[in-house]
């Protein structure tokens, strides 16, 4: 059954509230005998709960609508003869697995759904107020005191959606992953050549043998400065974040692979380090061009040199697609599952990893500190003209070249991003 066959949301903000408590009761006992009753008001019931429950059915958050509101049922009032009102039934919402709640007013981050049944109660529900006859003393016999219930909670949440996938593959625009993932499974993604051509991530599911499957998502084509939110970069990447094992698929017939291994390579890193350190299994895509087929040696070599395993792969003709499935299958094997291991990792940075700093060393030298900028520099292969002019682009993107120029900066000044040292040219 494939798994993309509604409409994919993967990010709703929600309102919640729980159920009051009801009203304790404030009544006398009156009976035909009894022309002193005492106080026999009884308490409220208490109010629903709002709790979250992972359905394992569900792969979308499709069934919410922005700025919904769910509330449970309120307790119902205490009654005569100290009675105590009927409780109320919690809401229980479902949500597919994967899902994270966080507060969206304080951006707290309150539960990481993943594992069938598993629940999140997000609002108590209120206790039920309690009827007079918890109030009789010795002094004060006919007491017309009792309480209201316990008003309800309320928040504002954020869902997002991480999706839950064995096998992620990843590239840039037109890699050709979802015809990979079609040749693969039996999703049915839209397939088209040009940018972007998938908007929302694609589940499929991949037969190993009879008696095995595993879960493969296609995640749509990441461009430069994605981490930095790009495109819909920060959606797509949150998705990679839950898969174990990575097919990174590279065009072909682009002008530069090695250097569209980099970039990838570097929005993961820059997004969340432990995403640079996931399994991956990298395969050269459209083999069965003669274009490509004439600079497949020279390719090979170059990702050889950099001690990076290249598989070539057709997934339009499917040729060595079978080969590229059953050898992530394998890598997945020797991975722990994302419950073994011991945070699932959550894109929450204390500080803002695009942050930098100038500093003038002496006359002619400049130093750039920061978290992206220093990390970039690391994964970036200077031997490659396509790969340090992306590291130029980036420096741009994150403003570094305009606070040099107003640091002062001159034609020739030595700029030392990390162990590189790098000549300004204006």
């Amino acid at each position: 059954m494939p798994y993309n066959d509604c409409m994919f949301i993967d990010q709703v903000t929600i309102h919640v509230l729980s159920g009051n408590g009801g009203d304790g009761m404030v009544h006398f006992l009156r009976e035909k005998f009894v022309p002193r009753g005492g106080p026999d008001g009884g308490d409220g019931g208490k109010g629903g709960d709002l709790i979250f429950e992972v359905k394992v059915t569900l792969n979308t958050l499709s069934t919410f609508r922005p700025n919904q509101k769910f509330k449970a049922d309120d307790g119902k009032g205490g009654g005569r003869a100290n009675r105590t009102g009927k409780g109320a039934e919690d809401l229980i919402i479902n949500i597919p697995p994967g899902t994270v709640i966080y507060d969206a007013e304080t951006g707290e981050l309150l539960g990481d759904l993943t594992k069938p049944g598993q629940r999140l109660t997000v609002c108590k529900g209120g206790r039920g107020g309690l009827g007079n006859q918890h109030f009789a003393t010795s002094r004060n016999q006919a007491p017309r005191i009792g309480e209201r219930g316990e008003p309800h909670e309320e928040k504002l949440l954020r869902l997002e959606l991480k999706l839950i996938a064995d096998i992620g593959i990843i590239g840039l625009p037109n890699a050709g992953k979802s015809t990979l993932l079609t040749a693969l499974t039996n999703a049915k993604p839209k397939i088209g050549d040009y940018p972007f051509t998938t908007l929302e991530p694609n589940l499929g599911v991949a037969n190993i043998d009879q008696d095995t499957t595993v879960v493969m998502a296609d995640i749509p084509g990441l461009i430069e400065g994605a981490h930095l939110g790009a495109g819909l970069g920060h959606d797509f990447l949150r998705h990679i974040q839950r898969t174990r094992v990575l097919i990174h698929l590279i065009d072909g017939l682009s002008d530069d692979p090695l250097a569209d291994y980099s970039q990838i390579n570097s929005e993961l890193a820059l997004f969340d380090p432990n995403l640079a350190k996931k399994p991956q299994i990298v395969a050269l895509n459209k083999t069965d061009q003669a274009e490509v087929q004439e600079k497949l040696k020279e390719i090979k070599a170059q990702f050889k040199k950099k001690k990076v395993t290249l598989l070539d792969l057709s997934a339009m003709t499917r040729t060595n697609s079978r080969e590229i499935l059953i050898s992530a299958y394998q890598q997945l094997q020797e991975t722990p599952t994302v419950e073994t291991q011991e945070t699932l990792p959550v894109y929450k940075p204390d500080v803002d990893p695009n942050q930098f700093e100038v500093k003038r060393e002496n006359g002619t030298q400049w130093r750039v500190s920061g978290v992206a900028i220093e990390r970039a520099a690391k994964m970036t292969f200077w031997e490659h003209d396509g790969s340090v002019r992306r590291f130029q682009k980036m420096m741009e993107k994150l403003g570094v070249d305009t606070a040099l120029k107003k640091a002062g900066i001159q034609e020739g000044d030595t700029v030392y991003v990390g162990n590189f040292d790098l000549e300004w040219q204006e």
